[in-house]
C-alpha cells in the first residue's frame, strides 16, 4: 500500500495513484449523505463495480473489488473513500495550485471551495449541497480531473460528463477551458427513480445548480436573494419586518440563508431543522442566533421576541410540521411564511416526516422505501393542513421553489382552491371540472423575484477573489459599490428601488459576515451593472490593486434556468415548460469568453423538472478579458429579458427596450397585444 504522504501539488499532479492510498476510516464527526436506496439488481450491480473499476489497473482490481462492493452494498453507491485526498480541502490562493494556465488553476480552486467541508453538506460522498447535489460521482473522478487541469493549457478544453473527465480536446484561447454536463438524460429516463438506478450505475449525476457547475459560495449564494424576498413579503403586508415573524424550514445548504436573510431584513426567524449536525455548524458559523430543542420554550421565546420586536434568528432542532402545528395551537401569529426543505429530493432525505425521529426515518428510507414514501406523503398533507390554517388568519406563505407545492399536491395535500375559495386537494378540483393549473399559494418567482428583478435583469451575480485576501474582497466591495451609485444617479424610476436595496447590501456585506468558504460576493444586479463592475473589477487588477477575479451566477437568474414551478414561474404564454433559454444561453455564454460553461438536468425543483446552466469566466487584467466580458455579460443577461418579454411580460419589454436604445447591434422581436375583447367574442 501507498503511505508515503505527498506534497499538495504533488497530489495533485499524480491523479489515480499507481500504488493504492492506504484505506480511510469512516469519519462519523462529518456529515454524511443519507443511504441510499438498493434500487440495482445483481447483473446491475456488477456493471456498476465494472464500470468503478475501469478507472484504476487489473493489478488493484482484486483489492478493490470488495471495498467497491461493500460501499454499494452499504451506502448504494460507489465513492471510493479510499481515495479520498488527505490533505486539507478548502480554497486555497490561485498561486498555490500547480497548473500552466492560470484559468485551469482557477476552476481547482473553486472545485476545492465546493467540497470544503465547511461548506459542502456531504463533503465525503461529493454532495455540496440539495441532500444530493454533487460535484463528482467518486474520488477517483475528482483526482482525474484535478490532474488534467494541472496540465492542461490555454488552447484545451476538459470534457466533463456528469463528473467523468472525459478528457482533454484541442481547442483555442478564447473556448472554454471546461464544459460541464450533469444529468443529460434521454427524457423518458429522467424520472425520480432513473437517478437513483443510473447514479448507482456510475455514469450520471445530479449536479445541482452551483454544486455541478463548481460556483457555489456557500449560504451566502442565496442569501441576497433571500434577503429581497423577505423584505418585498412585508411590503406586500405594508408591514416593517420589525417585530414581526418569519417561519420556515431547513438549514443545510442553499436553505441555511434563511435565517442570515431574516436577520438582514430585520425580522423574527424561525427555522426548523432536522439534522443536528447542520443545525450546531450554523450555530457555530453564525447564520443562526439561538438553537431551541423544545417547542413550549420556542413558543415562549418568540413571543418575547415579539414584544420586544427583537431581530432574532432561531433555530428548531425538530419537525417544521409540529412547529407550524404548535403555533396555530398556541395562537401564534406567523406573519410571512416558506419552506426550504430539498423537495426536489422527497424520497432520498430531502424531506423527513413528522412521524419519523431523524435516525428511524435514514432507516427506514434505505431499508423501507416505498413505506417511507407513505410517511412523506402523510407528513405533508399534515404540513399544508396546519399552513391553510394560519393563511386563513393572514399568514403571507410562498413557495420557495423547492418543489413544496408540487409534491405536496401529488400527495393528496389541500393545496388549490375552488370556485368557493375553499381549500380542496387536486382530485377534488378536477371532479369539480375546475382547473388544477393554478395553486392556491404562489411561488416566490410569481409574486416577487420574476415581476421585480429578472423581467428587468436583475439576479445573483457573484465573485470570488482568487487571491482569498479579505482585503481583496472589501476592495472589490467598494468598486461594486461605486459602480452601483454612479449608474443609479441615471436609472429610470421602474428600476430605483431595486438599485437602492442593492447598494444597501453591498454596502453591509462586509457587516453582515456573510463569507463561508472563499472570499466571495454575491450581488443582484442587472446586465450594465454586471458588465461595469467586471469592467472596473478588471483594471484594478490591471493596475495590480487586486489579484484575479472569478465572476459566476446563480444558474436561479434572469437567464439561466427553465423551470416551470420556479425560474419561469411567471411566464403565462405557455413556454415555461420549454427549455430553449437555458440551452441557448449555455451555447452563447460559450463562445462569446465564458472560462468555463455547464448545463444540467434538475436543481431545484427535481430530476426532470428543470433544464439549468451557469458559467464562471477568470478576470485577469488583460484586455482579453475585457473583450470577453463586454461581450458574455451582455448576452448572459438579455437573452433571458427577450423570452420575457416576448412572454409578453410588461417589466421586461421595458427592459429590452431599453437595451436596444443601449446597444446598436441588439434587435430583438417584441410582442404584439391582443385585444381580448376580440378572444372574448369567439
Amino acid at each position: 500500500m501507498h503511505t508515503s504522504r505527498l506534497h499538495f501539488k504533488d497530489q495533485v499532479q499524480e491523479g489515480i495513484p499507481t500504488r493504492l492510498p492506504d484505506a480511510r476510516p469512516y469519519d462519523d464527526s462529518i456529515n454524511h449523505a443519507p443511504i441510499r436506496k438498493a434500487i440495482l439488481t445483481a447483473e446491475e450491480k456488477k456493471l456498476a463495480l465494472r464500470n468503478a473499476l475501469r478507472y484504476f489497473e487489473k493489478q488493484q482490481h482484486e483489492t478493490l473489488l470488495p471495498e467497491f462492493k461493500a460501499e454499494l452494498d452499504t451506502y448504494g453507491r460507489i465513492y471510493m473513500y479510499r481515495f479520498r485526498p488527505d490533505y486539507k480541502m478548502y480554497a486555497r490562493p490561485i498561486e498555490a495550485y500547480p497548473a500552466k494556465s492560470r484559468h485551469a488553476a482557477a476552476i481547482m480552486l473553486m472545485i476545492q471551495n465546493n467540497l470544503d467541508p465547511e461548506v459542502a453538506q456531504h463533503p465525503h460522498e461529493l454532495i455540496t449541497y440539495g441532500g444530493n447535489g454533487a460535484v463528482f460521482q467518486n474520488w477517483g473522478q475528482y483526482r482525474l480531473t484535478m490532474q488534467y487541469l494541472s496540465e492542461m493549457n490555454d488552447e484545451q478544453t476538459l470534457a466533463m460528463y456528469s463528473g467523468h473527465p472525459m478528457g482533454l480536446f484541442p481547442s483555442h484561447k478564447d473556448a472554454p477551458r471546461v464544459v460541464v454536463t450533469n444529468g443529460m438524460m434521454i427524457p423518458n429516463y429522467s424520472k425520480p427513480d432513473d437517478w437513483e438506478k443510473f447514479n448507482a450505475l456510475g455514469v450520471t449525476q445530479y449536479g445541482q445548480m452551483t454544486a455541478g457547475s463548481y460556483m457555489y459560495i456557500g449560504p451566502q449564494g442565496i442569501v441576497h436573494g433571500t434577503t429581497i424576498t423577505v423584505l418585498n413579503a412585508f411590503r406586500k403586508l405594508n408591514k416593517s419586518p420589525k417585530g414581526h415573524l418569519f417561519v420556515t424550514s431547513g438549514l443545510g445548504g442553499m436553505s441555511g440563508a434563511q435565517p442570515k436573510a431574516g436577520s438582514i431584513a430585520g425580522c423574527i426567524t424561525v427555522c426548523a431543522e432536522v439534522n443536528p449536525k447542520i443545525t450546531q455548524v450554523r450555530l457555530d458559523q453564525g447564520w443562526i442566533d439561538e438553537k431551541i430543542t423544545d417547542l413550549n420554550a420556542l413558543v415562549t421565546r418568540v413571543k418575547k421576541a415579539k414584544n420586544h420586536k427583537e431581530t432574532v434568528s432561531l433555530a428548531y432542532l425538530g419537525n417544521i410540521v409540529n412547529v407550524w402545528e404548535k403555533f396555530s395551537e398556541a395562537n401564534l401569529h406567523i406573519d410571512i411564511g416558506s419552506d426550504q426543505t430539498s423537495l426536489h429530493n422527497p424520497w432520498a432525505g430531502g424531506y423527513y416526516p413528522a412521524a419519523l425521529s431523524f435516525e428511524e426515518a435514514n432507516i427506514m428510507m434505505a431499508q423501507d422505501p416505498e413505506q417511507f414514501k407513505i410517511k412523506v406523503q402523510e407528513s405533508l398533507r399534515r404540513q399544508v393542513a396546519a399552513i391553510n390554517k394560519h393563511t386563513a388568519k393572514g399568514t403571507y406563505f410562498f413557495d420557495y421553489g423547492n418543489a413544496f407545492l408540487l409534491e405536496a399536491s401529488r400527495a393528496g395535500a389541500r393545496v388549490y382552491k375552488d370556485s368557493n375559495e375553499k381549500f380542496v386537494d387536486k382530485d377534488t378540483l378536477v371532479s369539480l371540472g375546475e382547473s388544477t393549473e393554478h395553486w392556491a399559494y404562489p411561488s416566490y418567482v410569481q409574486d416577487i423575484m420574476g415581476p421585480m428583478c429578472f423581467d428587468y435583469g436583475f439576479g445573483p451575480f457573484r465573485w470570488v477573489c482568487a487571491s482569498g485576501k479579505p482585503e481583496d474582497l472589501a476592495k472589490t466591495d467598494a468598486i461594486a459599490c461605486e459602480v452601483l451609485e454612479t449608474i443609479k444617479k441615471n436609472s429610470p424610476e421602474e428600476i430605483q428601488q431595486q438599485m437602492t436595496d442593492n447598494i444597501q447590501w453591498i454596502k453591509g456585506a462586509q457587516e453582515n459576515k456573510l463569507v463561508v468558504g472563499s472570499q466571495a460576493r454575491i450581488l443582484y444586479a442587472d446586465a450594465e451593472g454586471r458588465l461595469k463592475i467586471a469592467e472596473a473589477f478588471n483594471n484594478a487588477i490591471k493596475n495590480s490593486e487586486i489579484g484575479m477575479v472569478i465572476l459566476g451566477r446563480d444558474h436561479h437568474d434572469v437567464s439561466g434556468t427553465d423551470s416551470p414551478y420556479r425560474e419561469t414561474s411567471n411566464i403565462y404564454d405557455g413556454s415555461q415548460f420549454t427549455a430553449d433559454m437555458a440551452i441557448q444561453n449555455v451555447i452563447g455564454d460559450s463562445f462569446r469568453g465564458a472560462t468555463w460553461v455547464s448545463i444540467h438536468n434538475g436543481g431545484g425543483v427535481g430530476w426532470g423538472e428543470v433544464i439549468n446552466g451557469g458559467f464562471g469566466m477568470v478576470l485577469d487584467g488583460t484586455d482579453d478579458a475585457d473583450r470577453r466580458l463586454k461581450s458574455m455579460l451582455f448576452w448572459d443577461v438579455n437573452n433571458g429579458i427577450s423570452r420575457r418579454s416576448w412572454a409578453r411580460n410588461e417589466p421586461a419589454v421595458f427592459a429590452i427596450k431599453r437595451a436596444m436604445t443601449r446597444e446598436p447591434l441588439l434587435k430583438v422581436t417584441l410582442p404584439n397585444s391582443v385585444d381580448e375583447k376580440l378572444l372574448d367574442a369567439l
